[in-house]
């Protein structure tokens, strides 16, 4: 079984967001990229914005999601035992965020593990 992996990037500069898509461009043309070893990758310009965007309790969410996907935000609140404006607030938050998928099924999470590369300036 292959592990999905989310890679989220934390102070990388322009630059090197250009490296890795410009990359991954030359790597799909040889065919090295495919949808089954596809690669995401998710950016924050800080660790400040990546922490406003993932909280112990969002992050107790997409484990949920995880391992049981959630057709509607009203039956995530319902699972969590939480109140229903908030899990909104926080799919929406892990949604603008790359963290979590929505479409016309539902609520995904469909990675197994995250792997966080940080660059923290002094």
């Amino acid at each position: 079984m292959v592990t999905k992996e989310l890679l989220i990037h934390i102070g990388d500069s322009f630059d090197a967001m250009s490296r890795r898509v410009v990359d991954a461009w030359h790597r799909a043309e040889r065919g090295e990229l495919t949808p089954g070893n596809a690669e995401r990758h998710v950016g924050f310009e800080t660790f400040d914005a990546f922490a406003r965007v993932m909280t112990p309790r969002r992050l107790e969410l997409l484990r949920h999601v995880h391992q049981r996907p959630a057709r509607s935000i009203r039956s995530l609140a319902i699972a969590l035992g939480r109140d229903y404006r908030r899990v909104h607030e926080d799919v929406e938050a892990l949604v603008l965020g790359g963290l979590l998928d929505r479409d016309e099924t539902g609520l995904h999470a469909d990675y197994d593990a995250v792997r966080i590369e940080t660059r923290i300036a002094l």
